[in-house]
């Protein structure tokens, strides 16, 4: 049997059990440390070590097997715990993940590396364990339940069915690394195997669901007076003896009932390929961006079908246009269906950072509490791995730069620990995502200082939201001096770029003395768009319906001219840059009259600005095509869409406008133009 079809299943579930032991280390109680949170560590590496025997991988097998003989001493009392340690038993399952990922590259591990951490754990059990190095063998029988049997004696009969028979010795094989094989026989496609181990009976379980379904696996446990028991009507003579003992129904009871507390162990560990029981199916992200592909395409032909069929008469059509109702509402649920396969918790991201904050936290020696809000919240999986690296650059920020040393809060009358909050949530057709921090605020006169120096345009008359935003520019750094974590101007910027790409756009919010607050709105899914189709000479623009505040008619009186040809319009007591598309486009055609077209009213980025258009055409939601992908980036527009009547439409980039806007008047004439 080739098992190498069954690496990747091993190398996602290790990914799993490597990530929650990190997260279990991390939350660990070093002054009481919680008996059940040691329990799964240990099981994790367990686990692990159990399956790279399975697979042959002997580096990450020899390092996960030191390593839980120190996590089975930690259990029981006998390895005191303390930051150091916890230390070191990070630095481990760092290096269990490089291990993984170079034989998921099918390259060696690191000797070098692998050597430096096998001394570190050896010297931690020479040096910290009460009664000296643990032994190998020690851990293993007290992870086991058994009834006053002795570990030694300890047998397991294994019955697999519907086996091959040219699998029936690869399975022996790999059986034989738990333990001595007391007996084993095959007969019409089960495989039943006796089997004396200290191994626990849920791990084996779990090393089996790699290459079986688990209800192919019956797992029975004896005692040592019944190790030799024949397993089914094995012909050995020397288990003819005590046969008889073994048909007596009241020896067999109790073992029936150890079976039957033994199986529900497994669904402890994460989900096995092939489980019937198991709520989810592991399946790639090309799959599902071909399925959604499809599902869009599915979307356009029957927004075609319901544009040919408006005509029809309701009387003579009226079955025809019942089904193309039908269909558009089974096609809007099927794009939603398919939509929330790609979605993911945000767990998913704010699982990364309790590491980062311990870590960094340590190194600027601060004492700061991270706390997550909304983890169950869920975006698209293409948005949740692009914002990972903005949040990262963000949470350092907020530690260099936001929360104080302790002494310095406490001199300010705060707790000496800092907070750091991460949250998310949903706001309608978006998700709100904020880092916040409960430290010094930004500081207005230091940044408008560095932004003078740097070259920057500026105005004492500038808004807090205005100066906020500085930081964004390109090398802007208040730091005092560079470092490892900060201070080199390189990050803030990029932030903002790779927030605007994915569709969103970041605010910040601080107060002095209290803290800032880093606010990023993004789209739930880049594949879906609610927008609002407009018209501008004979084109046709989506406008995303998030940026759109109102459509107004405005009169001569409330348009004003500025530098140059550029307009801006007087609303509510605020004056707004007017962007008049078919200028930007080039369109013919075109309404100029601003009085007689209609003014699109947005927001991005905290500001607002008026767009100028022909028509309003109405509101749908449309399917959003790359259009750098498919042919090249276009300044002012961010994808492209297929219309019902199949003509195609050009998403607008309402950032991207903003920018061509003030790139048009000057960033003095944006912040203080003369009104004539």
């Amino acid at each position: 049997m080739d098992i190498t079809e069954f690496y990747q299943t091993f190398f996602e579930e290790a990914e799993e059990l490597l990530n929650e032991m990190e997260h279990l280390l991390l939350d660990i109680d070093i002054d009481e440390p919680d008996s059940e949170q040691l329990n799964a560590i240990f099981r994790a590496a367990h686990s692990i070590k159990g399956g790279a025997g399975t697979f042959g991988f002997t580096v990450l097998q020899e390092t996960t097997h030191i390593f839980e003989n120190l996590l089975d001493r930690a259990r029981h009392n006998e390895l005191t715990l303390d930051r150091e340690i916890i230390d070191i038993f990070l630095e481990t399952k760092d290096m269990l993940t490089d291990q993984l990922n170079a034989y998921r590259n099918q390259e060696e591990p690191d000797p070098e590396a692998f050597e430096r951490i096998c001394n570190t754990l050896k010297r931690i059990a020479e040096e910290r364990v009460e009664g000296g190095a643990p032994k190998v063998a020690a851990p293993k029988p007290a992870a086991q339940p058994a009834a006053g049997a002795d570990a030694a004696a300890r047998v397991l009969t294994l019955t697999l069915t519907k086996i091959e028979e040219d699998e029936k010795d690869t399975l022996t094989e790999e059986l034989a690394l738990f333990g001595a094989i007391k007996h084993s026989e095959f007969s019409e496609g089960t495989l039943t195997v006796s089997i004396e181990t200290q191994e626990p009976v849920d791990d084996i379980e779990a090393v089996l669901c790699f290459v079986l379904d688990a209800g192919q696996i019956s797992i029975k446990e004896t005692s040592g007076a019944e190790a030799s028991e024949p397993v089914q009507s094995a012909p050995a003579p020397v288990a003819e003896q005590p046969s008889a003992s073994a048909a007596q129904p009241a020896a067999k009871k109790p073992e029936d009932d150890k079976k039957a507390t033994a199986k529900p162990a497994a669904p402890k560990k994460p989900a096995k390929a092939g489980n019937g029981s198991d709520a989810s199916l592991r399946v790639s992200t090309e799959k599902v961006d071909q399925i959604i592909n499809l599902v869009g395409e599915l979307v356009i032909t029957q927004s075609m079908l319901e544009q040919t069929t408006q005509g029809l008469d309701p009387v003579a059509y009226g079955q025809l246009l019942n089904g193309m109702t039908q269909l558009q509402r089974n096609a809007r649920d099927l794009q939603e269906a398919v939509m929330s396969v790609r979605m993911m918790p945000m767990d998913y991201v704010f699982n990364r950072f309790p590491r980062l904050v311990r870590d960094l936290a340590g190194k600027l020696g601060k004492e700061i509490e991270l706390v997550t809000v909304g983890k169950s919240t869920e975006l698209d999986k293409g948005l949740i791995e692009r914002i990972i690296d903005p949040l990262t650059h963000l949470v350092r920020n907020c530690l260099d730069h936001g929360i104080e040393l302790p002494d310095k809060r406490e001199a300010a009358g705060k707790h000496r620990v800092g907070k750091l909050t991460l949250s998310a949530q949903h706001q309608g057709g978006n998700i709100l995502i904020e880092v916040s921090d409960d430290g010094a605020g930004l500081n207005r006169e230091k940044i408008l200082s560095k932004a003078q120096s740097s070259g920057i345009q500026i105005s004492d008359t500038m808004s807090d939201e205005d100066v906020w935003q500085l930081i964004f520019a390109p090398g802007f750094s208040t730091a005092d001096e560079i470092t490892d974590v900060s201070g080199r101007g390189v990050g803030m910027d990029v932030v903002k770029r790779n927030i605007q790409q994915m569709g969103g756009h970041v605010d910040i919010l601080s107060q002095a003395g209290k803290g800032s607050t880093t606010r990023i709105v993004l789209p739930l899914t880049l594949a879906i768009l609610d927008g609002m189709s407009v018209k501008v000479g004979d084109e046709v623009f989506i406008l995303p319906l998030g940026a759109i505040m109102e459509s107004i008619q405005v009169k001569t009186e409330e348009i004003n001219k500025v530098a140059g040809q550029d307009q801006v319009i007087y609303v509510r007591g605020e004056y707004l840059p007017l962007v008049e598309l078919h200028k930007v486009f080039n369109v013919p055609s075109a309404q100029t009259d601003v009085t007689q077209g209609i003014v699109m009213i947005v927001q991005s980025e905290g500001r607002h600005c008026a767009l100028l258009v022909d028509q309003l055409i109405g509101q749908h939601q449309v399917v959003v095509k790359n259009l750098e992908t498919n042919y090249r980036k276009v300044p002012g527009i961010s994808a492209a869409t297929i219309m019902g009547d199949g003509s195609v439409a050009l998403i607008l980039d309402v950032p991207a406008l903003q920018r061509i806007s003030r790139d048009r008047r000057g960033e003095s004439s944006r912040s203080s133009a003369t009104v004539h």
